[in-house]
């Protein structure tokens, strides 16, 4: 039996990175329906209940199938899903320039020393390039984007976690075989992928 060798770090970023749901996106999204003059609020145990789906715009429709049916749909309901999120996102980065989403306790030390060591990083995440974007550089620098060599975010994929595609095209852009890297997850669905 040959022994593999580990040669890469992935990373998820919300809930990984940072703590970016309950005080970052939830509010952003709130935030976004009041702009949009919507009475929804997700508290945070309605939240809780939408993060069994992954991807914004995903999060928006199952909200509307499942918490919201009476709601009249838009004949251009795909429209109205990515107009909500497209002012989600701009609120979540104007959270992040406020310093409000710090990372989580040794994530800085541990992509440093991963760095250090020769480790190759990347980013696997269902979230927006500009909030990976946003995040990194409002707590690690402006540099920091390019600690990782993959950022493989967002609708890349077609199909999100809890399916694996993120991780495997990542991987694919590095050249390395799944036995080389280890992910970092914090939800069922990315540990799933």
């Amino acid at each position: 039996m040959t022994e593999k060798t580990l040669e890469a770090l992935l990373f998820d970023v919300d809930g990984t990175l940072a703590d970016t749901e309950r005080d970052g996106h939830r509010v952003a999204f709130n935030r976004a329906f009041r702009d949009a003059g919507l009475d929804w609020d997700w508290d945070v145990d309605l939240y809780e209940k939408l993060l069994a789906v992954t991807g914004g715009k995903e999060r928006i429709r199952f909200y509307l199938d499942e918490f919201n049916r009476d709601f009249a749909r838009p004949s251009d309901l795909d429209d109205f899903i990515a107009g909500l999120h497209r002012s989600k996102t701009d609120h979540y980065t104007r959270l992040l320039s406020e310093g409000r989403i710090p990372l989580r306790p040794g994530v800085e030390r541990l992509l440093r020393e991963a760095r250090d060591a020769g480790l190759r990083l990347a980013i696997a995440t269902t979230t927006t390039p500009a909030n990976v974007e946003a995040l990194l550089a409002h707590t690690l620098g402006p540099e920091a984007m390019d600690w990782f060599e993959v950022i493989a975010a967002g609708d890349i994929v077609p199909a999100k976690k809890p399916a694996p595609d993120i991780f495997v095209w990542a991987l694919e852009q590095m050249g390395l075989e799944p036995a080389a890297g280890l992910a970092f997850e914090d939800s069922e669905n990315g540990i799933r992928a």
